[in-house]
This record gives C-alpha cells, structure tokens and sequence, in this order.
C-alpha cells in the first residue's frame, strides 16, 4: 500500500499511532516545505543562478531618501558598498561600507562583524550596540541573504503558504524559519519568480512592543553575472515609509579594496 507522494517513514509511522487526521497533516507538511524549496529554487535561478549563489561584492549607487510620517527628511547620494565573507561562525557573514556624498563621499557608516562606525572628516565614533544588532537582525531576515548564505544552515526551512495578490501582483507566499524561530514572510512573483514585498517583526525595547519591518522590490535590471537586482527598494516600519534606495547602477562582482571596508589607520577615534 502507497503511503502517498512526499510522506517520509517517520511520517508513515507517526499516521499509524495517531491515525488519518494527522496522517493529512504530516503529508500537507511535507507537501508545503517541497513546494517552497522548488519556489526557492525557481527564484534564485531569475535572480542569476549561480551568479547569484556565487556573489562575491555589490555596489549599489544612486539616491538615498529618509522619511518621518510619510515627509521626506532626507535626501543623499549614496554608494552602497557590499562584500560577502567566506563560511564563519560569524552572526553576519558580510561587511559593508554606506558611503554619502556624490564624488566625496563625505560621510560614511561602516558595518563590520563586530562594530558600526560613522565615519566623518571628523573622525570615526562607534555607534550603539543597539545599531550593530538591529543592522544583524535586519540582514538575517533579508530575503537576498537568506537565498544566497543561510539555505543549507541547520534547521533552516522554506514553508510555502500558498497563493495570493500583493501589489496588484500575483504571487507565491512563503515563510522562512530559522533554528532560533526567527522568521520572515516573502511574497514571490508568479511568472517571473523575483521577491516582491517581505515582512517580519521585531521586539523594540525602545517602545517595549513588537515593530514590522516591511520591505518592497520593484525595477529589476541586470547588474553583472547574469545577476538581476531591484533598483528601487523601499521601507516602512510599522506602516509608515521610512526609506527608499533608488539605484542608478548596481555593479555585481566588481574588484573592491579590503581598505573600503576598514578605519583609515590614522583617523582619529571619536567618543561614543
């Protein structure tokens, strides 16, 4: 007797002890995390294959816009540069380097594994503990860094929750969940296979309540190996737009200096 497409041995005897109603559940289970790992594998190949896979850097050049209450507060011109970090134990396994100013750069912030800086002709003062963690949290719920460093990561599952419209689009709603139970919500695009929107939530001892972090991508160009990229990324924390990214050029996998992404020798150490 067939015990049905997908259903494990464990599952099987599991249906024997607890009988058919859990034996449905098992299998709609199985069937779920199968259809995910396909959409996950359909979404990397649009997004380059191994090119994507592969990625080494990633420069992201264009206008960078902050907002409080739906009003523009800010306005600059950004160079955003990023490089993946071979397999470590490392919480993050990239550095990064968000350069303001159109030729200067005159400001910077700098993220490596275990600080951020903000780094000015001032000099360079560290940031919070509180900044380093929420820029990990962020980057571990990001969907690009989830397909390209954390898939084959212990106890790591894509669960696929079925059909939907967002954005006037149609789409496929996956929920990504890690060991620690952190998860994310990514809605992918039905015919071309590209991230659309993703959302999670965060405790913020700022307001002693959970926050939403909801994120959208639209205007995917080629950027280099194959790789396609949004030009356009936008940001909304608890419904409210607080950042939007408009790239004018990324580049994948062009040569960057490891002295991008560390302190000037000499530069003078701000206080906290």
């Amino acid at each position: 007797m067939s015990d049905g497409p997908g259903i494990t041995r464990r599952a099987f005897s599991a249906a024997a002890l607890f009988g058919p109603a859990v034996a449905r559940h098992l299998r709609a289970a199985t069937s779920s995390e199968q259809r995910g790992r396909e959409i996950v594998d359909r979404t990397i190949r649009a997004l380059g294959g191994d090119g994507f896979r592969q990625m080494t850097t990633r420069t992201e050049t264009g206008r960078a816009y902050s907002f409080y209450r739906e009003q523009i507060t800010g306005l600059s011109f950004a160079t955003v540069y990023t490089k993946y970090l071979p397999q470590s134990d490392a919480p993050i396994r990239i550095v990064q380097r968000q350069a303001f100013g159109k030729k200067k750069e005159d400001s910077a912030v700098l993220v490596t594994g275990k600080e951020v800086w903000n780094v000015s002709y001032r000099g360079a003062k560290p940031l919070s503990d509180e900044k380093l963690k929420q820029f990990r949290d962020t980057t571990l719920h990001d969907v690009f860094y989830i397909l390209r460093m954390r898939l084959d990561e212990p106890g790591f599952v894509a669960d696929h929750k079925g059909k939907d419209v967002v954005e006037n689009q149609p789409v496929e709603t996956l929920e990504f969940v890690d060991s620690e139970n952190r998860s994310v919500t990514v809605w992918i695009h039905s015919s071309t296979w590209l991230p659309v929107k993703q959302s999670f939530k965060h405790w913020d001892p700022a307001i002693n309540d959970r926050r939403e972090e909801v994120t959208r991508y639209t205007k995917y160009r080629e950027s280099g190996n194959g790789v396609l990229w949004p030009h356009d990324v936008q940001r909304e924390r608890d419904k409210d737009k607080v950042y939007e990214m408009y790239s004018d050029r990324v580049k994948v996998g062009e040569p960057l200096a490891d002295s991008i992404f560390e302190l000037p020798p000499l530069i003078t150490i701000l206080k906290k």
